[in-house]
């Protein structure tokens, strides 16, 4: 499978990047709004492509022919309705112009409740909450992964999932988010589906396979 990473060079996507270069079963394109990141993307194992989520007209070109797209791009908190919300729309817009049926999110836990958030996050959540829906209600066959709390430790290849964790330990390693994003592109038991993610015992394929159940 042809995948495109749109946020190839964030801290999720860098993971994504490599995860997908190194499987047997996928072609590795990442999207990066300039050239100074070209060789970044490269030494992932991945083929870089010029694009930019808030650039609707640039999105064309970067899609074409992939089978793929997993949305990891993300504002940092800068710009979260033009990068989180409307530069996620962008990309579905573009997929369902290009005829591209799979199309993976990373979301946020709590994107469906963001008033339970800290005040300082409740506006990204907010913009996370629109950009879900907008692809709920596309054509396309949609993954929506909300994981908790991000971690730069090393992964641990075991997660849990579900409708509504327990939050008592709210965090996974950016590392296992990236897995688990790669695992669900050949998962058809994730298909139409909205889910938190946290660390877990539960291997990551295990888990995906009831990610509702996990």
């Amino acid at each position: 499978m042809d995948v495109l990473v749109a946020g190839a060079h964030g801290a999720v996507g860098q993971h994504v990047t490599r995860l997908l270069a190194e499987h047997d079963d996928h072609t590795a394109y990442g999207m990066v709004r300039n050239d100074a990141y070209d060789d970044d993307i490269a030494a992932l194992g991945a083929t870089p492509v010029r694009g930019d989520v808030t650039d609707r007209a640039s999105l064309d070109d970067a899609f074409a022919g992939v089978d793929a797209v997993i949305f990891a791009a993300g504002s940092g908190g800068e710009d979260v309705w033009g990068v989180d919300c409307e530069g996620a729309e962008n990309c579905v817009d573009a997929c369902e112009a290009l005829d591209i049926e799979r199309f993976v999110m990373l979301s946020a836990m709590n994107a469906d409740a963001p008033e339970e958030s800290p005040e300082a996050l409740r506006e990204y959540l907010r913009a996370k909450a629109d950009a879900d829906a907008y692809l709920r209600e596309s054509s396309l066959a949609y993954t929506i992964v909300r994981p908790g709390s991000l971690t730069d430790e090393p992964g641990t290849g075991r997660i849990r999932t579900g409708a509504d964790l327990d939050r008592s330990d709210a965090t996974i390693p950016r590392e296992d988010v990236a897995a688990a994003l790669v695992a669900t592109l050949q998962m058809a038991s994730t298909h139409d589906l909205t889910f938190e993610l946290l660390s877990g015992e539960t291997p990551i394929e295990r888990a995906l396979r009831s990610p509702l159940n996990a």
